[in-house]
């Protein structure tokens, strides 16, 4: 009778024969429960399928989780690269952002020592650009990936705080006191951070992303080539 009920359960549902479905299926899971949540036994109730059947296709959740990110790298076109070295720099710094702002949990995975090598061919693409150009700035090989990684902070670092912080105020801040964010200081103490008041919340809340990116390269870049032997 169980066996009988388990058929009829899974019947009309289609069966896994790519890692296309695969991977579709995950990504609904996560944009539904977040990928901490996913987990390949939830996945393979998802799909109609045994985990057995699942591990044919994928080793293990951080395998899928990289198979995803994979084929989402591989789907954003890449920018065309200017020929400036800065300006090489900014733009493949930039396509980063952009690409994980719009699916920033794959940001926080990516934070995790050693994913970044485990991307593929698409995202390495970018990385290499942002190197080339740091070579091609006056840097040494070391120091270009002294480069690259201070822009990679940078850039996560910044899509994880606007993902966490989008439409979730500081508990302690309810809405009526954003005139007065900083109304509770001492203004002896904290004169300049008093004075701003309720425009620290807008201020903070500008998309200054690039224009600090720019910012950032120049001063990398300045402080490589005035040490370098």
């Amino acid at each position: 009778m169980v066996r009988r009920n388990e058929s009829r359960s899974r019947a009309g549902r289609p069966p896994v024969t790519s890692r296309a479905q695969i991977l579709a299926a995950a990504r609904r899971l996560i944009d539904r429960d977040g990928w901490e949540k996913l987990t390949v036994r939830q996945l393979a109730a998802e799909l109609g399928v045994g985990t057995t059947t699942l591990y044919h296709h994928v080793r293990s959740k951080q395998d899928l989780l990289l198979l995803l990110i994979r084929e989402y790298a591989d789907r954003v076109p890449l920018p065309d690269l200017p020929s400036d070295p800065r300006e090489r720099i900014v733009v493949a710094t930039a396509a980063i952002h952009d690409a994980l702002a719009a699916w920033p949990w794959a940001a926080e995975i990516l934070t995790a020592d050693g994913f970044v090598v485990r991307v593929g061919d698409s995202a390495l693409r970018l990385v290499e650009a942002i190197v080339e150009g740091a070579v091609a700035g006056g840097c040494t090989p070391a120091q270009a990936v002294y480069v690259f990684r201070s822009l990679w902070y940078y850039t996560v670092g910044e899509i994880l705080v606007r993902a966490r912080s989008a439409g979730r105020p500081p508990e302690d801040v309810r809405p009526v006191d954003r005139d007065d964010f900083f109304a509770d200081l001492s203004t002896t103490r904290f004169p300049h951070l008093t004075s701003l008041g309720g425009e620290w919340v807008t201020l903070s809340a500008r998309d200054t992303y690039l224009q600090g990116l720019r910012a950032f390269v120049d001063g990398l870049l300045a402080r490589a080539t005035s040490t370098t032997p």
